[in-house]
């Protein structure tokens, strides 16, 4: 069997044998009384009020007046007996022992539940002299009762040191499972402890962040509610208020509690209240017509129907909350509807009783209110009342299992098999039990005297108007794993003000993904507001608290709830700026070999012999190279096109510009050799020129080669230019290299130009060192103006500054190529009467 806890069912006494006691005060009589071998007590709130008195303290205070008849006690009451009754008929438990019983009435006081207790422990009701022996044993074996956590914890703390056991049927505060305050106290009812953090659970399955709480101002409440709290702050659940009364508290306490419900903006309250304040609550809802709250309650009157009989104004329609499971005990009903033996008891409080029940009286009163005669023969045929209600079953069978604990506790200190063992010595003893009842159900209880957590999940759902009806709509097992313990069919419930739809009660609404929770200054975590990412950041759920930064490659979206791959940018044949430059360069390129193919037609014509064909042939293939080489510029960047747009650029400009200053040289050459005394062609014929020109490049090819050497451009990509963009680009790898590449170019520029300058003032028709010099003036304008620019988009790295260097190529190929070729071109073609000897010797040529 499993292990279990056990009962404390003896009493530890002292042998003081000389001592004498006398009873001091009023004597307490029992309002229920049978004599029995083993004699059990019973604390039950016969009345749940009483009369409010000022005392002067000059004189001996009167009894207390009790008020406000009880029926659910007397039902438990019955309980209680019929289990006695049960048990003193069995022939298997407890055989040849009779249990007799005690019951107090204790008012709903606690100092009269304690006084009552001490009754029940020490005997002194009848006692009328002195004589009695203080040291001797307990005249009850057990007490049953009470309800309620305040009394009980009053109660178990006085006779927790004589070891009397207590076992409640009804008081769930979490506090009473210690052990080292209480070690006498059991129930059958589970602790609050489980019920508080199944509520919270409950209303964190709902999505209720932001709710208010009231509380009764007892241990059960103050105990249960400080539970839920701190459970349901784990669960991120805020308490917008928490406010506590009693039924007792004056009427300007309750409205302030009142006036802050009213000033709240959440629309759910957990209510951890005894069933007496919940009437006083929905009192005062109802006078401030206050309706449409979500009520989330607790076994105390969530299943209760006189509380829901009470609500004419539908104030907790739709509630929601946790019960005892239903249960059932076979002529229990019978037994408790069986009221005659109570009136039979000839107790003042039974007469009391019978008359509240049937409406009557037995003696004329002079009451406005006029009742029929009493003649204790009614029977309950046809009443209807909190008497007849059997509503709280699951109660009745709490008590009618702990009456046979302590039965079976008994049973095993006894030693009983066909008999009993008479003889034997009660001593405190901790004894397990296990048992099931008739009807299946297992008791026993764990190391804190509490049996398993299990709850039914009620809503309160009206039907047209008629009686409530509690629905049984989920369950919860605290023995189960924590994922498992809560089954809730959402879609059963009916919601305040009859709605099918879920009620919300947040401070703040959920925050979406792409948006961050940002603590609003001052108030609960539960109250925020809710803020978009930053560019670059992303949150991809509900309630993010933080945002988080995409990947380097990644880039947040347009709802920043998701992380997309950066569009990579560089100069694409398909995009339009590219297209056009292609086509820019694809033209120069086909210009150039129109002019070559001219040239190559017109080759042996005066005009070419005159401008050394073989330099301009050259001139012209540099050309087209340079044209081409701007393609490589265009496109992904990868490893050899990154090494090849540079060198190429370099070296075939390089050859260009060398050609050119040949052809700027020759003409300078040719001019001063008509010179008397001169003979200048001699130092730079064709071999002279074809050599000058490789210098000037093989120079060129060496700085690449040490460029591409030491460290070449290499393919990057680039993160830093744009946020949503990679820019791949080619980076310079060594930028000493690439300057001195577009340095040496710039040189032979600047020194071309000077020379062209210099033979600017040559006869008229000798045109070419003037296009030469006015070509030279583009290609340095251009390249001087492209340096900035350069340097201006390269901080802003991106297809545009590579745009800009193909645009400064194919400028100042171009510019070369019209202003040097072009005019000849039109002279072959157009004006071919001046491609004659005489016409390129002029008047003015020297000889």
């Amino acid at each position: 069997s499993r292990p279990l806890h056990s009962l404390l069912l003896a009493a530890r006494f002292s042998q003081a044998a000389e001592l004498v006691c006398s009873q001091n005060g009023d004597l307490e009589s029992p309002q229920l009384v049978k004599d029995g071998d083993i004699m059990v007590g019973g604390l039950f709130s016969f009345h749940n009020n009483w009369k409010e008195r000022e005392e002067t303290y000059t004189e001996k205070p009167l009894p207390l007046q009790c008020t406000s008849l009880n029926f659910r006690e007397f039902q438990l009451a019955q309980a209680m007996l019929f289990a006695i009754e049960e048990i003193n008929n069995s022939s298997h438990l407890l055989p040849g022992v009779s249990l007799g019983y005690k019951i107090y009435d204790t008012c709903g006081f606690n100092a009269r539940s304690v006084k009552v207790a001490l009754a029940l422990l020490n005997d002194y009701e009848n006692v009328s002299a002195p004589s009695k022996k203080c040291g001797r044993p307990a005249q009850v074996q057990a007490i049953m009762g009470e309800a309620s956590s305040s009394p009980s914890t009053a109660i178990a703390t006085v006779i927790g040191p004589f070891f009397i056991p207590m076992i409640s049927h009804f008081a769930t505060c979490a506090c009473l499972s210690d052990k080292s305050k209480y070690p006498s106290f059991l129930r059958t009812i589970p602790s609050d402890y489980y019920q508080s953090r199944a509520l919270a659970q409950l209303v964190k399955h709902f999505g209720w962040t932001w709710v208010g709480a009231v509380r009764t101002n007892d241990d059960y409440g103050n105990s249960g509610m400080a539970t839920f709290t701190e459970t349901a702050q784990h669960l991120g659940i805020c308490l917008e208020y928490s406010v506590s009364f009693f039924r007792t508290d004056p009427a300007d306490k309750i409205q302030k509690i009142i006036n802050t419900i009213k000033a709240s903006t959440s629309k759910v309250i957990v209510a951890f209240l005894s069933q007496a304040d919940m009437d006083v609550i929905i009192h005062e809802f109802s006078s401030h017509n206050l309706t449409g709250y979500q009520w989330v309650g607790t076994e105390a009157w969530i299943f209760d129907f006189q509380t829901a009989a009470g609500d004419r104004n539908h104030i907790l329609d739709g509630a929601v909350g946790l019960s005892i499971p239903k249960a059932h005990v076979s002529g229990l009903q019978e037994f408790i509807l069986n009221v005659e033996p109570l009136f039979s008891s000839n107790n003042d409080l039974f007469t009391e009783f019978w008359e509240t029940l049937f409406s009557c009286e037995f003696k004329p009163s002079y009451s406005v209110e006029i009742k029929t005669r009493c003649t204790g023969q009614e029977d309950l045929t046809g009443v209807e009342n909190t008497f007849t209600d059997m509503s709280l079953m699951p109660i009745f069978n709490n008590m009618y299992k702990g009456v046979y604990a302590v039965a079976h506790a008994l049973h095993n200190i006894l030693s009983c098999n066909q008999t009993c063992d008479g003889n034997a010595q009660l001593d405190p003893l901790m004894v397990k039990i296990y048992f099931k009842t008739k009807e299946g159900d297992e008791v026993y209880f764990n190391e804190n005297g509490d049996p398993a957590a299990k709850y039914e999940i009620i809503n309160w759902q009206r039907r047209d108007n008629g009686p409530v009806e509690f629905k049984v709509v989920g369950l919860y097992d605290a023995s189960l794993p924590e994922d498992r313990q809560m089954d809730v069919q959402i879609e059963s419930i009916v919601w305040a003000q009859n709605s099918l739809m879920m009620p919300v009660s947040v401070c703040s609404e959920k925050c979406p993904p792409g948006t961050q929770k940002v603590l609003q200054k001052g108030k609960p975590v539960c109250c925020y507001d809710c803020l978009h990412c930053a560019e670059g950041e992303i949150s991809n759920s509900t309630d993010s608290v933080t945002c988080v930064r995409c990947p380097l490659e990644s880039w947040s979206n347009e709802n920043r709830d998701a992380c997309i791959k950066k569009e990579t940018e560089f100069l694409s044949y398909k995009e339009m700026m590219g297209s056009l430059l292609t086509a820019a360069s694809l033209f120069g390129t086909c210009v150039t070999v129109a002019v070559a193919v001219i040239f190559v037609a017109y080759r042996n014509t005066p005009l070419v012999r005159a401008n050394n064909s073989e330099l301009s042939f050259l001139l012209l293939f540099s050309l087209k190279l340079c044209f081409l080489c701007s393609l490589t510029f265009i496109g992904q960047p990868s490893e050899w096109s990154c090494m090849l747009r540079h060198t190429a650029f370099g070296i075939t400009f390089v050859l260009c510009i060398s050609c050119v200053l040949g052809k700027t040289i020759v003409v300078l050459m040719a001019f001063k050799a008509t010179l008397p005394g001169r003979n200048m062609m001699k130092w730079f014929g064709p071999t002279q020129q074809r050599v000058s020109v490789l210098g000037f490049t093989l120079i060129q090819v060496i700085i690449c080669i040490l460029w591409l050497s030491i460290s070449p451009p290499f393919p990057s990509k680039n993160f830093e230019g744009f946020k949503d963009k990679i820019i791949l680009e080619c980076s310079l790898g060594s930028a000493v290299g690439f300057w001195a590449v577009l340095g040496y170019i710039g040189f032979l520029a600047i020194l071309c130009f000077i020379c062209a300058f210099l033979a600017r003032k040559l006869p008229d028709n000798f045109n070419e060192a003037k296009f030469i010099t006015f070509s030279m003036l583009i290609f340095c304008a251009v390249w001087i103006t492209f340096i900035p620019a350069y340097v201006t988009y390269v901080s802003s790295p991106g297809k545009f500054s590579v745009a800009v260097e193909i645009f400064a190529i194919l400028a100042s190929s171009f510019g070369l190529l019209f202003c040097i070729f072009i005019p000849k071109c039109y002279v072959m073609l157009i004006k071919p009467e001046k491609n004659t000897k005489k016409n390129m010797m002029g008047k003015g040529a020297l000889k």
